[in-house]
């Protein structure tokens, strides 16, 4: 299947000194999730924020795969004339920053990670997917009333946020900025990880963890090591999986402190020391 042209918001370094950086949003977000941590950023160096496909603005398509992402964040660095790219992705984006920089690994500079890795979750993101599916668009006021319609199935008001940021009123009908069945039906996909077949990427490699979070633990570190031997992994206190959003101070001065460091900043780093 042929790659999807996708939508991305850039924005323009102040006194660029570095390769651009790439956000890439996790499963039913977007690049609005980015936005704040986009224009920190781009004080050094210029930033782009894609949708994935499926998501945002970008087409829909039928194959959900991480070699399909690939396959579009690789088209999206040739049209915008880009060698090279720090890559960061966060959850689903992360899993897609790690295929990319270890099938096209000359396009990846350096590699962030938040909050994931190379590794099969277990699936239970339809309890997520499934009550979107089931709101009645055609008889909802605004979002606020949708967000009490969902309140029952999604008790967690800030992942309500989260999601309810993909519903948007066009021609004078709500409707969802994300494809929710195409998603539903790639969830197996989406929970795993491709095999990666013997590959490495050589590269740096910064793996950020929420203390509050399970979603990196011992258990996964052996495939972190093997497929990025030179990855750091660092702990970001008090946050949960959307370390960005709870610790954005801290997330942000980790990746800066990665990109000083360049390329060399190769140590062993911390490893989680909680296992779950």
């Amino acid at each position: 299947m042929a790659p999807v042209k996708l939508s991305v918001r850039e924005y323009t370094a102040r006194s660029a000194d570095g390769e651009p950086l790439f956000l890439l949003h996790g499963l039913l977000g977007s690049s609005i999730n980015w936005h704040g941590i986009a224009r920190r950023l781009a004080e050094t160096r210029t930033v782009f924020a894609p949708d994935l496909r499926n998501h945002g603005r970008s087409p829909g398509a039928g194959e959900m795969t991480y070699p399909a992402i690939a396959d579009d964040l690789a088209m999206l660095l040739e049209a915008k004339g880009i060698p090279q790219a720090t890559v960061i992705g966060h959850s689903m984006g992360g899993k897609a920053a790690m295929w990319l920089a270890l099938t096209r690994p000359e396009r990846v500079g350096s590699l962030v990670v938040a909050d994931m890795a190379p590794a099969s979750y277990p699936n239970g993101l339809e309890r997520v997917i499934d009550p979107l599916l089931g709101l009645d668009l055609e008889t909802i006021v605004d979002r606020r009333d949708a967000d009490d319609r969902l309140a029952g199935d999604l008790p967690h008001p800030d992942l309500r946020a989260y999601l309810l940021q993909n519903l948007v009123r066009e021609e004078g009908a709500w409707k969802w900025r994300v494809n929710l069945p195409v998603l539903k039906g790639s969830l197996r996909q989406i929970a795993g990880f491709p095999d990666p077949a013997g590959r490495q990427y050589a590269g740096g490699a910064l793996f950020l963890y929420g203390t509050d979070s399970d979603y990196v633990t011992q258990t996964q570190l052996p495939a972190i090591r093997n497929l990025f031997p030179h990855a750091r992994l660092r702990a970001v206190p008090g946050a949960g999986h959307w370390l960005y959003k709870d610790q954005p101070d801290a997330f942000v001065g980790a990746v800066q402190g990665f990109l000083r460091a360049g390329h060399s900043d190769t140590g062993t780093g911390e490893i989680p020391q909680r296992d779950t």
